[in-house]
């Protein structure tokens, strides 16, 4: 499990500074309290090119896939709280 979190560590390290700071601090307290299927679907949100991905988190863009949506409304609440 320690390798797997340090992967996704080495993952969340972008080109841009407000996402190393959300995904660093979402994947630090919130993780692994996320469902197996959140897990995956966080995973697969680190794939996506980093302008995509701050516009999700941004809300400039809503996910197709209601599951995803709310994953990543909770990576925006758990950052702004």
């Amino acid at each position: 499990m320690l390798a797997e979190v340090a992967k996704l560590r080495w993952r969340c390290r972008r080109g841009m500074r407000e996402l190393d700071a959300i995904l660093t601090n979402f994947l630090q307290t919130s993780y692994e309290s996320l469902s197996v299927d959140d897990k995956v679907r966080f995973e697969a949100l680190l794939e996506l090119p980093d302008p995509e991905l701050h516009a999700y988190l941004l809300g400039r863009y809503d996910a197709t896939d209601a599951n995803v949506e709310a994953l990543l409304s909770r990576i925006r609440t758990e950052f702004h709280s």
